[in-house]
């Protein structure tokens, strides 16, 4: 398989037609969404498809330990066959830096644990973990390229100011004021009237960029069920037996996305501007 460039990636947003009511429901237009979609999210696939295999098969190193060569070997695969750009797969790089950053505090404060020995654990965190943050950098890189993402009416500046502001209290509500409730309300007010539009097929759509962090991160909240399902890693209170991942997760998961999405599009826009010559 290689890099889509048949007509999906070939329409530009200024020339696919704007979408009717009956766009939305046309069979055709779903079911091609659909599977844009699902090769946006096939780096995350194939991660889930290795922690799986990883809980059944034997394996002759530590798990944790073997995952992280996958997830490596995975990213150089898909840069080799052209389903990521080199800049990508360093986004992708960056948002495993960012992950284990997280990590490493979360693990420390006791939020969640990974109990399986391995020789790549600092601090308690393997380092294949930070792929989890990956595989989402690789979606919404793989969603802005495939389906020609773009955020109209978006305030660079303020929404940036807020994405930072959530990771960081992410990182520091065990010392000081959880916040998260005041910064989604800020979020909400940063992002509000801004539209994602995107491409399917010569279709130009848009939603509220807002309701679009929610659907992602709801989908992230089912992923982490099944991650945690898998051994990936586990929250104290599935420490006997696996259980639900708390709906409160799927809050902080909505969260989290508005930060990925901010860090590729400061990138993307930033890539626009360079690539502007001067007058």
């Amino acid at each position: 398989m290689v890099a889509d460039t048949g007509p999906q990636a070939q329409v530009a947003g200024a020339a696919a037609r704007p979408a009717t009511r009956a766009d939305w429901l046309r069979p055709s237009q779903v079911l091609r969404f659909a599977w844009q979609e699902a090769l946006s999210c096939l780096f995350a696939v194939c991660l889930f498809a290795g922690l799986a295999l990883s809980s059944v098969v034997p394996l002759p190193i530590a798990r944790y330990d073997a995952l992280l060569l996958y997830g490596i070997a995975l990213t150089a695969v898909f840069w080799a066959t052209r389903l990521e750009t080199g800049s990508e797969a360093l986004a992708v790089a960056g948002f495993h830096v960012v992950g284990l950053v997280f990590e490493l505090v979360k693990v420390h404060m006791g939020s969640w644990s990974y109990p399986e020995e391995a020789l790549t654990k600092i601090g308690g965190v393997p380092l294949y973990s930070g792929f989890l943050y990956a595989a989402v950098g690789s979606y919404v890189c793989q969603a802005w390229r495939r389906l020609d993402l773009e955020f109209a009416g978006y305030r660079r500046v303020a929404t940036a100011l807020v994405a930072a502001a959530i990771y960081t209290n992410f990182l520091t509500h065990y010392w000081l004021p959880d916040v998260r409730v005041v910064l989604a309300a800020a979020m909400v007010a940063a992002t509000w009237g801004v539209m994602v539009r995107f491409t399917v097929g010569a279709v130009r759509y848009r939603m509220p960029l807002a309701l679009s962090f929610v659907l992602i991160g709801f989908f992230l909240w089912v992923a982490e069920n099944i991650a945690t399902f898998l051994g990936a890693w586990e929250y104290p209170h599935q420490a006997d037996v696996w259980r639900l991942v708390h709906p409160a997760k799927f809050g902080a998961w909505a969260l989290l996305v508005t930060v990925a999405c901010v860090i590729v599009a400061t990138w993307k826009y930033a890539g626009r501007e360079r690539a502007v010559p001067p007058r």
